[in-house]
């Protein structure tokens, strides 16, 4: 049998879904977290009369080759980790066409019971967000390559900074059920270690999640202008 069709043939089973899902996950959870890193960039005074959060776009978009390579990546691994959740949730119905009278919540947590809906709204925000702060479309005011002006002048509309921080709190969940699942699914969460991996998972979770709540919060309290 061909490599392809072992991988086509790994993939069709519940633990290839849960692979796959679980590999685009640390991509995307790298990402978030750089991602994050840069944008706090906007707290950094200017330098020569340029903000530093200016500058590192400015650096980021010098390499189009790189970006574009970073970006296609991003995108293969959305997809793979959306196509997956997709088939993992089909498989689950099917296992149980019918649902329980009463359904009592016993090992689960919040965040795993909210992962199937807390998904499509974090894939609603992220659209939103590439149309409010990289193509403009959804922001009036947009200047290609202003960040600071772009964040200070986005986030004054109190509704958008409402929609990202409502944002945010469902990336923490989701990032903390996540990143517990990774753990899970590559064979590293052994019981030795269950609490201390638990413990890291929800303070990866909620550093994102507080980084970039930060922000718009900074904005609408005038701490950046």
């Amino acid at each position: 049998m061909s490599s392809p069709a072992r991988v086509a043939q790994l993939y069709a089973t519940p633990v290839g879904k849960k692979a796959v899902m679980a590999v685009s996950g640390l991509v995307l959870f790298g990402f978030v977290l750089v991602h994050m890193l840069g944008n706090l960039q906007i707290f950094l005074p200017a330098k020569d009369g340029v903000h530093a959060i200016d500058a590192y776009g400015q650096a980021l978009h010098a390499n189009q080759p790189v970006l574009l390579t970073a970006r296609a990546i991003l995108l293969l691994a959305v997809g793979l980790h959306i196509w997956s959740a997709v088939k993992l949730a089909l498989l689950r119905n099917s296992a149980r066409p019918v649902a329980y009278a009463q359904s009592v919540a016993i090992a689960s947590t919040y965040a795993s019971r909210t992962m199937y809906w807390s998904g499509p709204i974090l894939a609603a925000f992220i659209v939103y967000h590439l149309l409010h702060f990289t193509t403009g479309h959804a922001h009036p005011e947009f200047q290609f390559l202003q960040v600071h002006d772009n964040v200070v002048r986005g986030f004054s509309d109190w509704y958008a900074s409402c929609f990202y921080i409502l944002a945010m709190a469902m990336l923490c969940l989701h990032l903390y059920h996540g990143v517990w699942s990774v753990f899970q699914s590559l064979g590293v969460a052994h019981p030795r270690y269950r609490a201390g991996l638990k413990l890291a998972a929800k303070g990866f979770a909620a550093v994102v999640a507080a980084g970039n709540i930060s922000i718009p919060l900074a904005v609408m309290a005038g701490v950046v202008e």
